[in-house]
């Protein structure tokens, strides 16, 4: 595996300053010069010219991946106007972050349900060699690679869940991003990429059963309430009894803690508004 590594190259500034020197001075001699002073000065000329062949920029967040005739000989970070040998072929990479989004895909969650889900991945090259080497094409490669795990991990959650302890796609978005992120990033080493974030953007039931899941979402959502509604008026009813006890405000027998039990869950438990009656009588017949 190629990995890395950083060569220094010299500063353009004074090589731009020498080589037109040298180019003037050739062109004199090779004017007023004898026959072996202007040989000499078509050669310097030429060699001159082919220096001016070195030159390159490099900007900010970025780098020059160098080669000798096919073969790596490191990578140039510095920044600013550089110079290196000629003969060099150097390649511009962007060490920039970068973002990009998978397109919607459809893929089946843990229990079966089609769902679309796409996601937003930001990423940078870390190694310019293994972006260059390793992989055909790295960009490329990277928006394969993601995709292939957002369908992955798609596949190993539902897509909602009513227990709180349950990871879901929907429910736990913190904990689904850093496993994508986790995920995507173990595609990606091999390609000199780091992956800084991956984030679900878009999830939904697929449109087939989109109305299906709709209601059963409804119905959970349903059940859930109520478990907790009739939990805490049972609570309550606890709560009034005890209290009614501890202070000797009424010593209430089987039957009319019944009665009394079953008027407090009607009116914790209804959905509309209860009517007040007043009894005036006795429950004893």
């Amino acid at each position: 595996m190629i990995k890395e590594r950083e060569r220094s190259v010299a500063s353009g500034w004074p090589v731009l300053i020498l080589l037109p020197l040298l180019l003037a001075a050739a062109i004199v001699f090779l004017i007023i010069g004898p026959v072996v002073i202007k040989i000499a000065a078509a050669v310097v000329m030429l060699v001159d010219i082919f220096l001016l062949l070195g030159f390159f920029f490099i900007n900010p967040n970025e780098a020059r991946v160098l080669q000798l005739f096919g073969k790596y000989v490191g990578s140039a970070r510095q920044e600013g106007l550089r110079w290196a040998n000629p003969l060099y072929s150097n390649k511009r990479l962007s060490l920039r972050v970068r973002n990009f989004e998978t397109g919607k895909m459809k893929v089946n969650d843990i229990g079966g349900n089609p769902i679309e889900i796409a996601a937003i991945v930001v990423w940078k090259v870390v190694d310019t060699a293994e972006a260059c080497f390793q992989v055909d094409n790295y960009e490329q490669f990277v928006k394969i690679q993601s995709e292939s795990a957002v369908r992955n991990l798609a596949t190993q959650y539902a897509y909602d869940t009513h227990d709180d302890d349950t990871i879901s796609l929907r429910g736990s978005t913190a904990a689904v991003s850093d496993k994508l992120r986790v995920e995507i990033q173990e595609r990606l080493d091999q390609a000199g990429v780091e992956v800084l974030e991956a984030r679900i953007s878009h999830l939904a039931y697929a449109p087939e059963i989109a109305e299906a899941m709709l209601r059963r979402q409804q119905a959970g959502a349903i059940v859930a309430a109520r478990q907790l509604i009739v939990e805490g008026a049972v609570g309550m009813v606890e709560m009034a009894l005890d209290e009614l006890s501890k202070k000797n405000i009424i010593d209430l027998d089987h039957e009319r803690k019944a009665a009394m039990v079953s008027n407090l869950l009607v009116v914790l438990c209804g959905e509309t508004a209860t009517q007040p009656v007043i009894n005036t009588g006795t429950i004893y017949q």
